[in-house]
């Protein structure tokens, strides 16, 4: 079933969340009338690969043209050229940018399923969802928009100023000229005391306008202090948690929203008090309020100004390499990296090109081992970006890093901490003059993990999890001299994540409760159970020669690149120790089988099945793990499909009938199998590879069972050591 017949599903709470995803960057349109196409690009490689964007781009607007030519509605046909013609002139300069887009949506989508297939949602999911609940967004446009009205009204107030000024200036000169001729006359009395009312009322106005303004400016103050500031930080947060795995980022753009209009206000005000300044020129008289406040509320609304674009200055897209977009904040030396920085508020006026400058290893902690810089250039101008509502932004697309030598010409040396727990940032600044205020804008991206070979990826990822899922700091690259533990359920929210990341689905309570035993022990029981950073990814496990984050990444790995069609059919229990595998057997038909994760094996993947002896004796079939080498040679469909025994010189047969529970196999797996030829696996169990089975007869080597060309014939087609499988055992 393809993803959006998934979607489509689901029940109506989350079918909401999934409208949120859709608007005109994307329009829900076109996912529904090119589902199964879309699903079948990859998005995900051409979000960071512009030839490859420009391809899908040009390909996704012939399928959007075939579709509207094909289209009996009239309307429809209109609708979808509408469309076609927003695509073209959002996206023609920008393909990347649109690939990024449906990338988002896809990987969203799946985290949807994965959270509708869970019982419930884990804390950190909760916490995120109601931290941007829809009364917040409610109750921050309502005060944005009463603080703009506020503002229009001053602005009407104003223009009355200027024009009782006006009034009153006009009248004030006539009078001039009348005391030249009739100094004593009544109609100069009445002018004056129509010139002095006009003034009491021009005073009044003017205290009024600037009483106004003092409510708004505080109010101003206010906001970015109690909601605007909060509702960066809350979305810088939620940024951290997405580049994890966690749920979609959104938001950013009603961030923008509110910060413009915040700085929109801002700006009136200013021009409204420059506006007073010119009318003190004209007119002044004792005990004007305007020359008595302006200054001051100058500087108030002036700082207010600086601070709001100061704190607008965001890493809208973290440090990633194009070759692993879904591991983000891991740099490896000489690969090159991209990353984009974004200004919230859209500035009037500059007067000058806006250059940011990028720095890597400001101000690092002591200890630290290694230093990199960057040997390309590290400048670049911002640009005004059509697609994104007009804010100024610049994509940093060919950064890489080179370590730095000493004297010597030696590198760092080694420190206490590893490679992958050495934190790194990358600084961004730029300095801009806005009508008479000098604005030095700077901030940095999260903390980084600098790695020089790819063996070191796992590593790096577990310290990127871990820092980001633990601590809100934006830069606390001293985080792993003294590491804080993480509770059981925060952890295995996010590890369920990383196979929802890659997948349409994530893990469900009985897989993460496995997992938290191999991992606990007897302690899984506890959800707030405190583990450790060193017995999640340092200690190797209990008789085994590797960590426990390192055995799971092999899983995800193998997942990714050889099991993914069997892994979204929900055909792999996965996480089961072999105990519940046999309780699970024991009372089950003949031929009855489970795929399950080998606990032995880095990445590796193997079937156990059931028989039963006629005297009631229960034995359990094992096969060697499957690992990336011999996934590659065959799809693991018709493995299983394929697989046949030799035992005491009977006929070789398929001893696999039934996916757990009762499934038949064929059922499970015909639509994955592979039409052509594939030749059958053969091993040859001629003594029960189960401690369960009571015989004690000894293994004995088993006569070939096929003849020399049809085992070069299945020797050639698998590529591995045909005896290495021949032999099945419990793992």
């Amino acid at each position: 079933m393809s993803q959006w017949k998934q979607i489509q599903q689901l029940e109506i709470v989350l079918l909401e969340h999934v409208d949120y995803l859709y608007d005109d960057n994307f329009p829900m349109d076109i996912r529904q009338g090119l589902a199964s196409w879309i699903e079948s690009q990859d998005w995900d490689t051409a979000a960071n690969d512009e030839s490859l964007a420009t391809v899908l781009f040009t390909n996704l607007l012939s399928q959007l043209e075939r579709v509207r030519s094909q289209e009996q509605n009239f309307l429809q046909r209109h609708n979808m050229k509408i469309i076609q013609q927003q695509l073209q002139v959002k996206y023609t300069t920008h393909p990347a940018v649109m690939a990024r887009v449906i990338s988002t949506c896809l990987r969203e989508e799946r985290r949807i399923l994965s959270s509708a297939c869970m019982q419930e949602q884990g804390p950190l999911e909760k916490s995120l969802q109601n931290s941007v609940a829809f009364e917040r967004q409610k109750s921050m446009d309502n005060r944005v928009g009463v603080i703009r009205g506020s503002v229009q009204l001053m602005d009407q107030i104003v223009k009355y100023i200027e024009d009782v000024q006006d009034d009153f200036d006009f009248r004030y000169k006539r009078l001039q000229s009348l005391e030249s001729s009739d100094g004593n006359s009544e109609m100069m009395k009445q002018e004056v005391t129509r010139l002095q009312d006009m003034l009491n009322r021009l005073d009044f106005k003017r205290k009024e306008i600037l009483s106004k303004m003092d409510v708004v400016v505080k109010e101003i103050d206010d906001l970015m202090t109690s909601q605007l500031n909060p509702e960066l930080q809350d979305w810088k947060r939620r940024q951290q948690i997405a580049a994890i795995g966690g749920p979609l980022l959104t938001g950013l753009d009603q961030l923008q929203s509110w910060f413009t209009l915040t700085a929109q206000s801002l700006f009136q005000i200013k021009r409204q008090l420059d506006k007073l300044g010119e009318l003190v020129v004209k007119v002044t008289y004792e005990s004007d309020p305007i020359p008595l406040q302006k200054p001051q509320m100058e500087d108030r609304v002036k700082c207010l100004i600086y601070h709001l674009i100061k704190s607008s200055f965001v890493v809208e897209k973290q440090p990633c390499m194009p070759t692993h977009p879904q591991k983000p904040l891991i740099i490896k030396t000489g690969v090159q990296f991209t990353t984009k920085v974004r200004l919230l508020v859209k500035l009037p006026e500059v007067d000058y090109q806006l250059k940011v400058k990028t720095t890597f290893d400001k101000d690092l902690p002591p200890g630290v081992s290694r230093q990199f810089f960057i040997p390309t250039n590290n400048t670049k101008v911002m640009d005004i970006e059509d697609y994104s509502n007009g804010c100024l932004s610049v994509e940093f697309r060919h950064l890489q890093l080179k370590e730095k030598k000493y004297i010597n010409g030696t590198k760092g040396s080694e420190g206490l901490l590893s490679v992958t727990e050495e934190l790194h940032s990358l600084s961004f600044e730029a300095c801009f003059t806005l009508q008479g205020l000098t604005i030095d804008l700077e901030t940095c991206s999260l903390p980084l993990v600098v790695i020089s070979n790819v063996s070191q990826l796992p590593g790096g990822w577990a310290s990127v999890m871990w820092y980001n899922l633990l601590t809100n700091e934006p830069r606390n690259l001293a985080f792993f001299g003294n590491p804080p533990r993480a509770s059981w359920s925060q952890l295995s929210e996010v590890l369920s994540w990383q196979f929802s990341t890659l997948a349409s689905r994530g893990l469900n309570k009985e897989q993460l409760t496995m997992l938290g035993e191999k991992l606990l022990g007897q302690h899984v029981s506890c959800s707030d159970y405190q583990v450790s950073w060193s017995k999640f990814s340092k200690e190797n496990n209990p008789g085994k020669p590797f960590s426990f984050w390192m055995w799971l990444d092999s899983i995800l790995e193998l997942i990714k690149k050889h099991l993914l069609p069997v892994w979204n059919e929900n055909y792999i229990m996965g996480f089961v120790s072999k105990e519940m595998e046999r309780t699970l057997l024991k009372d089950r038909q003949p031929g009855t089988f489970l795929l399950r994760f080998s606990e032995s094996h880095l990445g590796g993947i193997t079937f156990t099945w059931v028989e039963h002896s006629d005297n009631g004796d229960v034995k359990f079939n094992s096969v060697e793990p499957y690992t990336k080498n011999r996934l590659s040679a065959l799809p693991f469909a018709d493995i299983i499909r394929d697989y046949k025994v030799i035992s005491d010189g009977f006929v070789p047969e398929n001893p696999l009938k039934f996916l757990y529970p009762d499934i038949p196999k064929d059922e499970a797996f015909g639509r994955l199998y592979n039409s052509h030829f594939s030749p059958s696996l053969v091993s040859f169990p001629s003594c029960p590879s189960s401690k369960v089975n009571t015989s004690s007869a000894p293994c004995q080597s088993p006569e070939p069972p096929m003849t020399p060309g049809e085992f070069d014939m299945l020797n050639e087609q698998l590529c591995f050591d045909i005896d290495s499988m021949s032999s099945p055992y419990s793992e």
